[in-house]
Formats: C-alpha cells, structure tokens, sequence
C-alpha cells in the first residue's frame, strides 16, 4: 500500500523512524528532564515540518447522543445521565454552512463526527454525500462515526475520504476500566480496515482518565509501533462530564500532558500531533509548551462535540502572540467573515 503523500514530510529517508519501541523505553523518554526531553522533541519537530505553522482542523457533530456504547468519558452514551438532548443526523445544507463558516475561519480540514457505534448503509450514504460537497469546497475531509466494516472503508475511499478518525483512547491494560461494549482489538481491527484501503488514519487518546505513567506510555507504544504511524495523533485531556463515570477521576498534571506530547512527537516524527479535547482548560502558556514540544494541529471552535473549547478570536489573538500561522489559511482568505454564533464544532473522543 502507498503512503499517502504528507507535505511536512522529509521526503526520500525514514532513517530513525521506528515501530519497535518498548514500554520501558517510552517510560524512560517520559522521565527525562524536562528540559531535555522537550529539546530533543523540538529538534526533531523542525527536522519533520515548519516550526512556527499549526494544521487547524473543525470538528462538526453530525449526529448528537443515544449511542449505545458506555465510554465512561462521553457525554453522548445513552447509558450516563448527562441530559444531553438527542439529535437526528444533520441535513447536509447545514453541514455545508458549517464547512464554510469553518473554511473562512481558517480550517484546512473539516471533521464530522456521528454518535454511532458503527454506521448502517443508509447513513453511510448521507455522510458520503456530506464528504463529496466538502471536499468540492476545497477542504480535506475526516469523519469520525465508531467501527467499520471492510465493505464500509472501501465506501469512504471511493468517496474521496481524506482521514478517518478512530482514537485507542488509551492503553489496552487500562481499556477495561473506560469501556465494555466493544474491545480495544475492535478499534485496531477498524483502523486496519481503514489502512488497508488507503485512507489515512487519525488516532490517539484521552489522558487524565485515572491512568498512570506506564499506561500512556502503552497507548503511545501502540500507536508508534504501527506498521505505518498514524498521520495525525490526537492528544486529547479529559473533559469532567457530571454524570459520567469518569467524573471526579484523577486528572493529569499540565507538565506531565506536556511530556505526552512531546513523546509522542519523539516517537511519531511524521506525524502531526494535535491538542484536541481540554484546550478550554488549558492556559496560553501551557498551550505554547504543548507547540514548542511538537503540537502541530489544533481542533478551531467553540464547542468539541459536547464540550468547551478555545474560542476561534482567541485562538489567532494566541498565535498572533507566538508568531504561529495556521497552515494553509491564506487560500481562504477572500471569504466573508463568519457569524461566531454560527459556529459549533467539536472534538471527538471516537
């Protein structure tokens, strides 16, 4: 299978890119001095992509609540008692604004996201036409709508599909203890499917779960020890939900999500590496760490599926700060300006 082409790339070597690494390894990386471990993460950043550019990506939830899967972080499962009000899939026209709204604010790739545990034909064929409009405005296209079948990938490449988005969320140790409706080897089985069809792959996970140091270093094994690592890596930090399982669980140290990231660029040159879900909690000055340690794509938006995120203003007035350019903006330009109230997108856990 042919790798899909990948701009920031060095083009022609995959010398020190490997897939062997070892949880002992990893935990080791983790552990370093700070100030260690975040230089040699950028270091190797500048080698892989521009220092000073961020991808920004929107995430729209298509189709809100009922799932029946019990993902002890998710607001959206019909099993927690958050009181998050059902939704129907989206009609395609207002998807389309969305895409746009996102488009004029910068967005190089628009996300959408279903609360499914896996799509049935008839939606698959909604979701289809909502990626071929998308991509005829000149965007790249994610969707992110739980497991799928062989059938159901070969589907979304004929369809044009740039990325799938199906998170491990976090290490198969710790996996027991976030979900039981579906296993950890089912998520692997749904990213093989969409590997083998060509379409590239974004997954990562959620830290701040009650996990531990060696659990995250597991997840990031995982991930980095692919036959192909995955073009983009969410890293996700849990937003408390009352009335999930997970609210009131032990969060994460900003320092210590701050390693995770910057191992996670350490042991995924290629990758970009996106602040996903929590950035609402995060300060600026953690956020700019989280970019000097390898963070490379960011979710644009007020709203990540069901949570707070960074206002869009906020984000540029940020940038502006750090001297950051969202990349690929400028083509987008001459579009009017956007309604902020027009603009929900979210960031998914799926």
């Amino acid at each position: 299978m042919t790798q899909a082409a990948n701009p920031n790339q060095n083009n022609g070597t995959n010398n020190g890119i490997r897939h062997d690494w070892r949880i002992a390894e990893i935990e080791d990386l983790l552990a370093k001095p700070f100030n260690d471990l975040l230089f040699e993460a950028h270091t190797l950043h500048r080698q892989y992509h521009p220092a000073n550019e961020v991808q920004i990506s929107t995430l729209l939830s298509i189709k809100t609540g009922a799932c029946p899967e019990d993902c002890g972080y998710c607001s959206q499962s019909a099993k927690h008692a958050t009181e998050l009000e059902r939704e129907r899939l989206l009609p395609i026209s207002e998807v389309i604004e969305k895409a746009k709204i996102a488009r004029t604010n910068g967005s190089s790739r628009f996300c959408m996201g279903a609360a499914w545990r896996n799509p049935t034909d008839k939606n698959l064929d909604k979701v289809i036409e909502m990626i071929t409009e998308v991509k005829a405005l000149g965007m790249e296209t994610c969707v992110t709508l739980g497991m799928l079948t062989e059938q159901q990938s070969q589907r979304l490449k004929d369809a044009g599909l740039d990325y799938y988005n199906h998170n491990l969320d976090t290490s198969p140790e710790f996996y027991g203890n976030v979900i039981t409706t579906r296993t950890f080897q089912d998520r692997l089985d749904t990213l093989q499917h969409v590997r083998d069809q060509g379409i590239n792959v974004c997954s990562g996970g959620i830290l701040g779960m009650g996990e531990n140091t060696t659990d995250r270093a597991s997840m990031l094994q995982q991930l980095a020890n692919m036959p192909q690592h995955p073009e983009s890596v969410p890293i996700n930090m849990l937003v408390q939900i009352e009335g999930t399982p997970l609210y009131g669980a032990d969060g994460i140290d900003s320092i210590e999500f701050i390693r995770t990231i910057a191992a996670a660029r350490i042991l995924m040159p290629q990758s970009q590496v996106r602040l996903s879900a929590g950035r609402h909690e995060m300060t600026d000055e953690m956020q700019a760490m989280c970019f000097f340690a390898g963070a490379n794509s960011i979710f644009y938006g007020d709203k990540l599926l069901t949570t707070e995120n960074c206002e869009t203003n906020d984000d540029l007035a940020l940038f502006q700060r750090l001297g950051i350019t969202p990349s690929q903006a400028e083509a987008h330009s001459s579009e009017p300006a956007a309604d902020e109230d027009m603009f929900k997108a979210e960031a998914c856990h799926h």
